[in-house]
């Protein structure tokens, strides 16, 4: 009687293959929980483009198409929406499905949203394709994968690879603007949408290819783990139902509104804010569109070192105080950046600029560790929905600034009104209960 043949990811799991897989990658310089996240970095990088283009896009749709600000910005709202509200849900996808699968499908739902903008003539497309496409595969590639793969792969250093994977979002941003602004400038708002569309399918290969789920997959054990490999868990069913039940027992808890309420304020500032209307805003008063999309590159390249420090500091301080200090600092940067604004750019501006760029999402790998802390084996999950918090955030002000544009004339009154909420949201994060690892049933931090 012949065997029925096995698909390859049933081979991957047998204990033939594993043994094969451990020989073999025992000689690897590295443990292979790197190459995965090396892998999960360029996958993010190549998926980063869709989150460069909105600040560059409403003036030149508001040109061509006559659309209001606040309609072009209500279509962003929805894609930053989308983009959270769909994190938990795909995180508990990758539970059943697992990571391969989901991720590409949702690179390729990137690619089609940013396609067929090229095609649209009334605002409603625009909400669909960038909004409703782009915001729901975008969602799939969130933060929470991020988690899952630094919570599967790694033991030790778990803050630090979170705060790697994190910065792959603003390295993408400092590889993706400076060329999309120039597109835009030099030719139109179509090819550089085209460009997020191919930089998104470029990546899929990657994924799929070298991207595994668990580390017994190779036979191996995380980074930092001991004794024998742990068996695959089974494949988790009802991951719709799965991830509303994590919701409801963790909106019991007083942290968990604490921790959505500090998010979506992070959210406001940074996404809603700073990245969709830092550009139009600097425009305004005479800079090139060129040179604030510049400035907003160089956001980027410091946001992978504070975002790394952040995760090297998670490992070793107390959350809380971490975020209180992260959201202070920017409250008090926004509240100066109205009497920054030129029509050049000068060492002031430059001075905000590095700062933002060192705190923009410094506040990921404590707020991870909080929720691992926190909600133990869900706490990707929970952490989804605190990233929805940040995503829904993020699009009220990204809408709002676009109003308060229209009728106001500037966006003064978003900035200080900005910086006010940061100040709440440090004294949020400092009233937050510690919980240790036994009571929540979580892995502790290793150092």
């Amino acid at each position: 009687m012949t065997q029925t043949a096995r698909l390859p990811e049933e081979r991957d799991r047998t204990p033939e293959h594993r043994s094969r897989a451990a020989r073999r990658h025992r000689t690897w310089p590295l443990h292979r929980a790197w190459w995965v996240a090396a892998v999960a970095f360029v996958t993010i990088i190549g998926a980063a483009g869709f989150a460069s283009l909105p600040g560059l896009l409403i003036e030149p749709l508001h040109e061509e198409f006559d659309w209001s600000r606040g309609t072009i910005g209500f279509a962003v709202s929805v894609n930053l929406a989308l983009y959270g509200l769909t994190a938990p849900f795909a995180a508990a996808l990758m539970d059943r499905f697992g990571i391969r699968k989901v991720v590409a499908c949702a690179l390729t739902v990137i690619a089609t949203g940013a396609v067929l903008t090229v095609f649209m003539t009334e605002s409603w497309q625009l909400v669909l394709c960038w909004g409703v496409l782009v915001g729901l595969g975008s969602g799939s590639m969130a933060l929470a994968f991020a988690a899952t793969v630094s919570e599967r792969w790694f033991v030790k250093r778990r803050g630090l690879v979170t705060g790697i994977l994190t910065a792959a979002g603003a390295s993408g941003q400092l590889v993706f603007l400076p060329s999309l602004s120039w597109i835009v400038d030099h030719y139109d708002w179509r090819p550089a949408a085209v460009t997020v569309a191919l930089a998104a399918l470029a990546v899929v290969p990657f994924v799929w290819l070298l991207m595994r789920d668990y580390p017994v997959d190779v036979g191996l054990v995380a980074y930092g783990a001991e004794g024998p490999p742990a068996p695959r868990p089974e494949p988790r069913r009802g991951a719709a139902r799965r991830a509303v039940r994590a919701l409801v027992e963790a909106s019991r808890t007083g942290t968990f509104w604490l921790l959505a309420g500090t998010f979506a304020i992070c959210g406001a500032t940074t996404n809603g804010l700073v990245k969709t209307h830092f550009v139009p805003a600097a425009h305004d008063h005479g800079m090139a569109v060129t040179a604030a999309a510049g400035l907003l590159a160089v956001v980027g390249v410091f946001d992978i070192i504070g975002t790394i420090a952040s995760g090297w500091f998670t490992d070793r301080f107390d959350a809380r105080r971490l975020l209180a200090v992260y959201y202070a600092l920017r409250g008090l940067s926004l509240m100066f950046l109205p009497m920054l604004m030129s029509d050049h750019v000068h060492p002031p501006m430059v001075l905000f600029i590095v700062f933002y760029g060192l705190d923009w999402v410094a506040t990921v790998p404590p707020t991870i560790a909080l929720c691992r802390e926190q909600y133990g084996a869900d706490s990707a999950i929970v952490f989804g929905w605190v990233l929805a918090s940040h995503q829904v955030g993020a699009g009220l002000v990204a809408f709002l600034g676009g109003v308060a544009r229209d009728n106001f004339g500037s966006y003064d009154v978003v900035w200080y009104a900005s910086g006010g909420l940061c100040a709440i949201a440090a004294l949020m994060a400092l009233v937050i209960r510690r919980r240790d690892a036994e009571e929540a049933g979580a892995v502790p931090l290793a150092a």
